[in-house]
């Protein structure tokens, strides 16, 4: 594949690339800690970027470039950064981005035993500093991503470009692996009433305890199920309003500062709710929660029950279209015939890169074939659920084709024409921006005049 013809990825090049580099130690005047590549403005790349890109490109399986060829994306990344910082039509988020680094900390936090494995496994020393790297990539993503919205605006993409695009590229197309086309069927499993009634009478208690002397902070750590914030106490800092699941914001933000809640029921489970803070839309809370985890009995119930609707699809009684929305519990694809989608939003999915228990049901069927029910851990919190697949299609490997994947050629010709138009920009903002890149890349054949000034070596 040729230079000029790269998939654009303005939006998300730097939400991994400084990911272990983002808190330096602060550098005086003067003094150099691990070399400065480059200069943007106000913007410093310093080699240790460089470096910790190529790992990350390594370690995801990604081609890496020479330094020349990830420097200039860096440059090319940081100038459109530096503006956007500028750019007053871009809305200050920085509370959003913090409370929002929070959430992500506790989600992160959620595929770790405790929070000091975390910090050793991302080499942080402090959740302070790891929280602060987080908040930095994220606010880095949000102002390139507006400006580049404000750049591409409106633009769009013709079929006869389209057609251009292809008869130009298509022998430098890339080839689509092994994929399957799904639809899909998910049941949680209901708690019986006993089985509630007795997680609703032990949040009783501890709250009995809290209020008879114990501290809410231990009684989280010991009994709370929420992986992210019980070895916390509990507290989960800067809420933005939003961001948690409406029963528990709610029951969160009717309590005075100090009280707790009673039981609240959500899709995780029962909770209860202290509320710590509130200062206009963010707030601060400790919960503990016991997760809605189903036991042997209610698990089987839920098989027997989604096996009887296998039934009524195969018998022609309902079609696996109208069973998704009549009794699916997967709100990303009830309303969608049930149909399955990638990260990259095509019902196109790569076998290789399948969920390994999805991959293993479906393995040996035929177009048409529906799975048996099988229990499945869903999403990020591993909630227990049932779950029934049907194969829609087969696609073998080929290479893109604009008679059968014209929608991704499109896709793919529409981010090359905006990443012209952005690259266009950059050019027209290079004799407003300081731009310097130091000496040892003097001999780098950059595909833009960056009007370079010497750094010292």
């Amino acid at each position: 594949m040729t230079k000029n013809f790269r998939f654009f990825f303005i939006l998300s090049f730097l939400v991994t690339t400084f990911a272990g580099t983002l808190l330096k130690a602060q550098v005086k005047q003067g003094q150099l800690v691990d070399g400065i590549a480059a200069v943007i403005g106000n913007e410093i790349v310093l080699e240790s970027d460089i470096e910790e890109y190529i790992n990350m490109s390594k370690q995801q399986g990604s081609p890496v470039g020479d330094k020349c060829e990830i420097i200039e994306s860096i440059i090319h990344n940081k100038l459109l950064l530096f503006h956007a910082k500028k750019d007053t039509l871009i809305q200050n988020r920085s509370k959003e981005l913090k409370a929002d680094a929070d959430n992500r900390f506790q989600q992160m936090l959620s595929g770790f035993p405790s929070e000091k494995d975390m910090l050793a496994a991302y080499k942080y020393r402090t959740a302070y500093e790891f929280k602060a790297a987080i908040e930095k990539i994220s606010s880095e993503q949000y102002y390139q991503g507006e400006k580049y919205k404000l750049i591409t605006k409106g633009v769009d993409i013709t079929p006869s470009e389209v057609s251009a695009f292809y008869d130009t590229y298509k022998t430098q197309l890339p080839q689509v692996n092994d994929e399957v086309r799904l639809s899909r069927i998910i049941m949680y499993p209901k708690l019986t009433d006993a089985h509630k009634q007795e997680i609703i009478d032990k949040l009783k208690k501890i709250k009995a305890a809290i209020q008879g002397g114990e501290s809410f902070e231990n009684q989280a750590r010991i009994y709370s199920e929420d992986p992210g914030s019980a070895s916390n106490g509990g507290l989960i800092n800067n809420v933005a309003k939003g961001m948690m699941v409406k029963p528990f914001e709610a029951a969160a933000l009717n309590l005075q500062e100090g009280e707790i809640s009673d039981p609240v029921e959500t899709e995780y489970g029962y909770h209860i709710i202290q509320l710590i803070k509130k200062s206009g839309k963010i707030y601060d809370v400790r919960h503990i929660l016991i997760a809605s985890t189903p036991n042997a009995e209610e698990i089987k119930a839920a098989k027997n029950e989604l096996q009887k609707v296998k039934a009524q699809i195969v018998d022609g009684t309902i079609s696996f279209k109208d069973a998704a929305l009549k009794y699916s519990d997967d709100k990303s694809t009830k309303f969608n015939a049930g149909v399955m989608t990638g990260q990259d939003g095509s019902d196109n999915l790569e076998k290789t890169k399948m969920d390994p228990v999805d991959a293993y049901q479906i393995a040996g069927l035929n177009k048409g074939d529906i799975t048996e029910p099988y229990e499945i851990e869903e999403g990020q919190s591993k909630k227990k659920a049932i779950e029934l697949i049907q194969i829609n299609d087969i696609v073998p490997a080929h290479t893109l084709d604009i008679t059968t994947d014209y929608e991704r050629i499109k896709s793919i010709a529409l981010n090359q024409k905006k990443g012209n138009i952005v690259d266009q920009w950059i050019k027209s903002k290079l004799p407003d921006t300081f731009i310097s890149i130091n000496n040892r890349y003097k001999d780098c054949k950059f595909k833009t005049d960056w009007k370079r000034e010497s750094l010292m070596k």
